[in-house]
């Protein structure tokens, strides 16, 4: 059982989290807090496996909460967010800081039922997370992962390869850490991380002044080149596509593939058939099994695969599900990936 306490200063917020997390019979809400303050007393005194926390709110603001969290009494948390364009900044913040994932608000872009889903989702791989992320190292060590050696070394060939990567829950931070170390000259790569709509932007942008190569999301018909990263945009899926020597990406609607759009599976399989032995595909952190079949289809086209290991993913979902299925060429420390990532291209372009 999984018991989860909601923070939020709206009481409307309140009620429907806790009505639709309690839907589910895994998952037992504790409590409720409308500030930081009370929900303090309330994790010391309630011990819940997860919080759902609001940014927004009176006293403190959620980000100040979770960083203070994160030192004295790490615990793992799903924060809820309008994602207007300054919530977007702050939920990219609170990643940072050390939150587990980030979704919308009732209203912003799910339905109900849609809503729901993805609550009782994220607030589960939350609770996956709990005992490794009590056993790692507090705050903002923990925030940032594993420290990711910078490449100096650049690619002698970079030709028609493409990189794909697909990740899920803790896969921001993962992300983040890999793109900093990717050379000025790596691959084309493109990217699918489950996260909502209208946050994919505020995420590339955010990456791309931090990485030397140069990220954005990708749109309809732009070309994947050396240099440059695409990120799918929420709520639509994203395919490789070619004519010629000329990648490029196809952005389009869809069903949920695996309960998700953008999904790994839809990538890594266009990859597979466009790409093929000229692609390395790479199963990062997250839930649930979407990115593992797809793999396999490249691996079975030739292309070099890769899979974050257990003990540096945030939950070890789809990468484990990859490597049973017989997708994985090799499993990787989350602090080696990107150097693995260079040298499996270099082996791809040979």
């Amino acid at each position: 059982m999984t018991r989860v306490l909601v923070v939020d200063d709206s009481a409307v917020v309140r009620q429907i989290f806790a009505r639709e997390l309690a839907k589910d019979p895994d998952i037992e809400v504790v409590g409720a807090a409308p500030d930081p303050y009370v929900a303090r007393d309330l994790i010391v005194r309630l011990k819940p496996d997860v919080i759902t926390l609001d940014l927004e709110m009176p006293r403190m603001d959620g980000i100040t909460f979770l960083r203070k969290l994160m030192h004295y009494y790490p615990i793992p948390a799903v924060v809820v967010s309008s994602l207007t364009p300054s919530g977007g900044e702050l939920a990219l913040e609170a990643l940072a800081a050390g939150a587990i994932d980030v979704m919308c608000k009732p209203g912003a872009a799910f339905t109900v039922g849609d809503m729901s889903a993805e609550l009782i989702h994220k607030v589960k791989a939350a609770a996956e997370a709990g005992p490794r992320m009590r056993a790692r190292r507090p705050a903002a060590q923990a925030a940032g992962a594993q420290p990711v050696p910078v490449v100096a070394s650049s690619l002698s060939r970079t030709t028609n390869q493409i990189i794909a990567v697909g990740a899920s829950t803790g896969g921001t931070v993962a992300l983040e850490g890999i793109l900093r170390a990717m050379p000025v000259n790596a691959p084309g790569i493109i990217i699918t991380q489950h996260m909502p709509e209208m946050f994919t932007k505020q995420f590339a942008d955010r990456l791309d002044q931090l990485a030397q190569v140069k990220v954005r999301e990708g749109v309809e018909g732009a070309s994947v080149v050396p240099g440059e990263v695409l990120i799918a945009p929420g709520n639509k899926h994203m395919l490789l596509k070619r004519s010629g020597a000329r990648y490029y990406v196809s952005v389009r609607d869809g069903p949920r593939v695996n309960r998700h759009r953008p999904s790994v599976d839809v990538m890594f399989r266009s990859v597979a058939q466009v790409a093929g032995r000229n692609a390395v595909g790479v199963i990062l952190t997250g839930m649930g099994a979407d990115g593992a079949q797809g793999l396999l289809e490249m691996k079975n086209a030739g292309a070099r695969t890769l899979a974050q290991d257990e003990a540096s993913c945030v939950v070890f979902g789809m990468p484990k599900v990859a490597i049973e299925l017989g997708a994985v060429e090799k499993i990787v420390d989350l602090a080696a990936m990107t150097p693995e990532i260079l040298q499996a291209a270099e082996a791809a372009a040979g």
